[in-house]
């Protein structure tokens, strides 16, 4: 059980989109308005979850159309949010991003979000510390994972929501935001190249 709960810190830990967004909606738009995001992440990692350990996730990402309908869906989507945290607030001729990514939002870039089924599928198929009872071990996992889950996330948030409060310059928030939006896109094109690598 040491040996999972190290895993899934070390998994939630690295960037990827979900934390990278959530210090980016952190920093856009502060973390109040953040925590509805997170609470929608967290329910699209548990659907994400439940669809690995029920077997729903194999079945569909065996069929090879749904799963590059899905990769184009999940690339359009993540440049979408991607530009919504760049750029947030900006005044740049008549580009604004006015309304902060809420719960829907949250959902899902965890339902299209190549990580969180990578994750889920190590954790729930791996690390096996009770096979002679895999419905409690399961329910041992999900109870392990979320609470690690829940502060790393709201640490990240903070992280970004204490560079929203700095009131920095204009430009300069500007200049955050899209390095945040771009660091995001970054790791979804590494994950996307290790999937189809």
């Amino acid at each position: 059980m040491l040996s999972f709960t190290l895993a899934v810190f070390l998994l939630l830990i690295t960037p990827g989109p979900g934390v990278l967004s959530t210090a980016g909606v952190g920093a856009a738009f502060g973390a109040k308005p953040g925590l509805k995001y997170v609470l929608g992440l967290f329910i699209g990692t548990n659907l994400v979850a439940l669809s690995v350990v029920s077997g729903l996730a194999a079945v569909v990402f065996a069929l090879p159309a749904v799963r590059n309908i899905l990769l184009i869906l999940s690339v359009i989507y993540l440049l979408y949010l991607a530009y919504r945290i760049g750029f947030a607030g900006s005044k740049i001729a008549f580009i604004e991003a006015k309304g902060q990514p809420g719960i829907i939002a949250g959902i899902l870039l965890q339902i299209i979000n190549p990580k969180a089924y990578a994750v889920n599928t190590t954790l729930f198929t791996g690390f096996a510390f009770l096979p002679q009872n895999l419905a409690v071990e399961t329910m041992i996992k999900f109870a392990i994972l979320n609470a690690i889950w829940v502060p790393i996330h709201l640490l990240w948030l903070v992280a970004g929501s204490m560079v929203e409060r700095m009131n920095l310059e204009p430009a300069t928030q500007f200049k955050i935001n899209i390095a945040m939006a771009l660091a995001m896109l970054l790791v979804v094109a590494l994950a996307i190249f290790s999937l189809n690598g």
